[in-house]
């Protein structure tokens, strides 16, 4: 199979070394316009877009991306249990028609942080999130699919006459993504995923989970596509590479000592408030270096606590600083040496690859030079020996 690309766009400009999630505007319009057209032109198959308890609303936020871009496909980042999964349907479907077809997908994330998920209202516990979803996505599939009207009743969800007149586009339909490392996720991702998104971990430890989930998926007569994110630090040299991985790192570990200062300065002694306009920064560092309780996250950080490199360019000097809080490992080196690496998790089975940057747009014009067509050239040279 054909490999798939994936980016990530967001309202600002913002990422562990630059920006600010506190101040400025939420929502750029133009900067967001700018950045999903350089996705658009750098040749991404589609663009992640996230969710936060406080951040804009990831479907209107697709839809801008959509009516602003030619080709390109969103992921749009949904939490199951604020939306009823049959509304959630006939959102994607919709957005699917009055954009030209094939260019909606779902990813579902059960949240893992609780504290991010109380904001929202909700207070269930980690195993029931995971089965709360599981039937979601079970509702979702077969409202995108069925018919005709159907009855359901389960633990979270009950329906009478369920039906959308709206269906995706295309036969291919809404591709349903997944991610998480737990027990509890990996039996919801093999019964229910498409695709399932896995962190930038090492080869070994990669084959590992795929060969799990595949087994776990073939139990239920399924089988499962992969998806990996990673962080590329590329540069015309590997020495040069390196050296930017570097600066990286320094800009991070001042902006995580910064944040630090400021929460300390807020909390003053004993718990007391500290100077005036100090909670603004100190809210900033913690969104900037939020913590989770994932279980992705936490094997993220077990490998990190090890080495910083593996596999010869698999860095986690940032994930070291900025403790569990989503992906942070990237590859290091040229355009080709990158591309290379990659192509490796493609030989194990993965076909969709997640890639953003910590130079967010700068990182993705640059990418459309060299990274992409050598990574697509790479998968196709690869396709053809199998069929030769």
């Amino acid at each position: 199979m054909a490999i798939e690309i994936l980016g990530m766009v967001g309202t600002k400009e913002v990422s562990e070394t630059r920006g600010s999630y506190f101040d400025g505007p939420a929502v750029d319009a133009a900067y967001l316009t700018r950045f999903a057209q350089a996705h658009d032109e750098a040749g991404f198959d589609r663009v992640l877009i996230g969710y936060g308890a406080t951040a804009p609303d990831g479907f209107a936020v697709a839809g801008h991306v959509l009516a602003h871009t030619r080709r390109l496909g969103v992921l749009i980042a949904h939490r199951p249990g604020f939306v009823a999964p049959t509304l959630a349907a006939r959102k994607l479907a919709t957005l699917d028609q009055l954009s030209g077809g094939g260019r909606v997908a779902i990813h579902h994330i059960s949240g893992g942080n609780d504290a991010d998920q109380r904001r929202d209202g909700d207070f269930a516990d980690h195993d029931t999130r995971y089965a709360r979803t599981a039937e979601f996505m079970d509702v979702l599939r077969r409202t995108l699919t069925s018919d005709a009207p159907f009855d359901h009743e389960g633990p979270f969800y009950r329906f009478e006459g369920a039906y959308s007149s709206v269906k995706p586009a295309t036969a291919a339909g809404i591709p349903l993504f997944f991610g998480g490392q737990s027990e509890a996720a990996v039996e919801v991702g093999a019964r229910h995923a498409d695709v399932y998104m896995l962190f930038g971990e090492p080869l070994e430890q990669t084959a590992e989970r795929i060969a799990l989930l595949r087994a776990q998926a073939a139990k239920h007569g399924r089988t499962l596509r992969f998806s990996l994110s990673t962080r590329p630090i590329v540069a015309a040299t590997e020495e040069a590479a390196w050296a930017r991985a570097e600066t990286i790192a320094a800009e991070t570990r001042r902006r995580a000592e910064a944040a630090r200062v400021s929460a300390a300065l807020v909390a003053g002694p004993a718990g007391s408030s500290g100077p005036a306009g100090s909670a603004g920064s100190a809210a900033a560092g913690r969104a900037l270096f939020a913590t989770s309780g994932s279980v992705a996250s936490a094997r993220l950080q077990e490998v990190a606590a090890r080495q910083q490199v593996y596999d010869e360019r698999l860095w986690f000097g940032v994930t070291a600083l900025t403790g569990p809080g989503g992906n942070s490992s990237g590859h290091v080196g040229t355009p080709q040496q990158v591309a290379d690496a990659l192509l490796r998790y493609h030989e194990i089975g993965v076909d969709t690859f997640l890639i953003r940057g910590f130079d967010p747009y700068d990182d993705v014009v640059d990418w459309g030079r060299e990274l992409i067509p050598a990574l697509r050239a790479g998968a196709s040279r690869a396709r053809e020996v199998v069929h030769s």
